[in-house]
């Protein structure tokens, strides 16, 4: 189906967004809705997979039927068995009556198992035997009994590292993944972040009754789609919410406000956010490479520094002329200028070069250098932060945090 056959189904379920990738997955889950094979949604947290099995279900021949829709990680182990296949009076303390159980509920509907990667081994066995046989047994019972359900599973968690780690049953990836169907992160949806941005907008506006809605400007729509939205779409829609009720002086926002609330323009060279998959922690690889590149630059200064010094006329009085390294535009300042109450004597030849081994001693602490490569780069490039930090090769993002940190707001 082209994008405008689509439009009444995104009408009708909420759905915002033309790119490619949405649609594609939009497309799949209606051709495969009128069959009764299982499908498996993956994708990361927060990009709105819940709305597909849903569609699925409203779509098929069972769309009379009961759906469920169940979230697999928020069940205790201990009783998850329980809650999908039921149990018998007296299987366990606490069992003070018979449970039907979800499989038992939903006979001829539709099951959307939601983090299923989250299931524990022994209720996977169970799953598969379902999926295989349509067989299942409650907890307590050794009657086997029958249910006919579609299954329609999603999972944020990299199914393949879960079979190599012993985490997920491979059989039971393959018969759930029938059909995969894989919903884009919001980072590659372009326009879409902006359409989704004006929708809550609205949306918030409307429910609060405030006279005027926030919008974005030119710049802070680039940095809206730069910005890799670790938490996907529920990530700008809290972000859409506390703006809306914030902003009070002006409704325009801008990339300032956008930093108020870590939303900084990266890029995917750069590589500063990374999205987090299941087991990850954050990695700051690039922040030490970029403090690597400063250490390697400060050492050039120095030499830079030392070449200068020595090759300096050392016949009458040093030269007040400020040399200037053309690396990073700094200024390198001669000890003449640094110690001006040394007499001429004091400050001739012999002396020249403690003076200046003792400045390259002092000019070594990492923060000021920092500082003032950060000061000079905004300076020549008029406070334009994006040219300043392509110059210094570091991310927009970390050139506002090193701002913020050295109190550089108003240069």
């Amino acid at each position: 189906m082209d994008a405008k056959e689509l439009q009444p189904i995104k009408q009708r379920y909420g759905i915002v967004g033309n790119c490619e990738a949405l649609n594609h997955a939009l497309d799949t889950a209606l051709q495969v809705a009128r069959t009764d094979l299982s499908v498996l949604i993956t994708g990361e947290s927060g990009v709105g997979k819940e709305v597909l099995p849903r569609l699925i279900h409203d779509n098929s021949l069972r769309r009379t039927r009961k759906y469920f829709a169940i979230n697999c990680g928020s069940i205790p182990e201990g009783t998850i068995d329980s809650e999908l296949f039921g149990h018998e009076k007296g299987a366990f303390t606490g069992a003070i009556g018979e449970h039907e159980g979800y499989f038992g509920a939903a006979d001829g509907g539709t099951l959307f198992l939601d983090e299923v990667g989250e299931l524990p081994l022994s209720t996977q066995a169970r799953l598969l035997r379902v999926l295989e046989s349509g067989e299942y047994i409650r907890v307590g019972s050794s009657e086997v009994r029958k249910t006919n359900v579609r299954i329609v599973a999603a999972t944020n968690v990299n199914i393949q590292v879960a079979i190599r780690d012993g985490k997920f049953r491979e059989d039971l990836f393959y018969r759930l993944n029938t059909i995969p169907i894989k919903m884009p992160p919001l980072r590659e949806r372009g326009e879409d972040i902006l359409l989704l941005f004006k929708k809550f907008a609205m949306e918030i506006a409307a429910k609060y009754q405030m006279p005027e809605r926030i919008s974005l400007s030119a710049e802070a729509e680039e940095v809206m789609k730069r910005y890799k939205w670790p938490g996907n779409i529920r990530q700008l829609k809290n972000i859409t919410e506390q703006m809306s009720i914030l902003m009070r002086e002006s409704r325009i926002v801008t990339p300032e406000v956008l930093s108020e609330y870590e939303i900084w323009p990266t890029t995917e060279e750069q590589g500063l956010v990374r999205v987090s998959h299941a087991g990850d922690a954050h990695s700051y690889q690039s922040e030490r490479e970029m403090l690597f590149q400063m250490i390697n630059a400060l050492h050039r200064e120095v030499s830079e520094l030392k070449q200068q010094l020595s090759t300096m006329s050392v016949s009458g009085k040093m030269s007040t002329t400020v040399p200037v390294s053309p690396a990073t535009m700094v200024p390198v300042v001669p000890s003449a200028i640094i110690h001006p109450h040394q007499t001429e004597a004091e400050n001739g030849h012999a002396d020249a070069t403690p003076y200046a081994e003792e400045y390259v001693e002092e000019s070594l602490s990492i923060d000021e250098q920092e500082k003032r490569l950060i000061i000079k780069a905004l300076e020549k490039n008029r406070g334009r932060r994006k040219k300043a930090a392509d110059e210094l090769h570091i991310s927009e993002r970390t050139l506002y945090r090193k701002i913020k940190e050295y109190g550089l707001e108003e240069t």
